[in-house]
């Protein structure tokens, strides 16, 4: 598996990577009406929440994205990129037992929509549900602020 490996030095530069890669998603594809599945994998504090609120902040969304660990999923719609309106669908899977809980949340529904970012926090409790087209990114504490993120190579996004 072909990775890439950057290491953030403070929660803005979390964010800012979030920033990039989702411009550069939104640039590749303007023309189109795709969805974009981000996975975030690791531990409580590993920077997931963090990453989202950039995503959040490239799209323009009004409200602070934060964790939806008790509502296990939120929604939140964009400012207009590219001529399009984007919602993004923030999952938080921790307390998730059975990916049946996912899907009763409209799951299918949001996956094969059309303009739908979604980012999904401990995906590993859902992954028998997972579409195989995503992104996965590990994040990893290790320094007070400095989190090491690892995701595969993609031909979509430059990095």
């Amino acid at each position: 598996m072909n990775q890439k490996e950057i290491v953030t030095k403070n929660g803005q530069e979390t964010k800012e990577l979030a920033r990039i890669l989702c411009s550069q998603w939104l640039e590749i594809n303007k023309s189109k009406n795709s969805n974009w599945l981000v996975c975030l994998y690791g531990d409580l504090g590993g920077g997931k929440t963090t990453f989202s609120q950039g995503i959040g902040e490239e799209l323009g969304v009004k409200e602070i994205v934060n964790s939806p660990t008790f509502l296990i999923m939120k929604k939140y719609l964009s400012a207009r990129k590219a001529n399009k309106k984007y919602t993004l669908y923030h999952f938080d899977c921790y307390r998730i037992s059975d990916a049946q809980e996912i899907l009763d949340l409209g799951w299918e529904d949001i996956i094969n929509g059309e303009n739908n970012i979604i980012l999904v926090e401990w995906p590993e409790r859902i992954e028998k549900i997972l579409p195989k087209t995503r992104l996965n990114l590990k994040f990893e504490v290790i320094g007070e602020d400095e989190r090491k993120i690892v995701f595969e190579k993609s031909p979509i996004l430059k990095c």
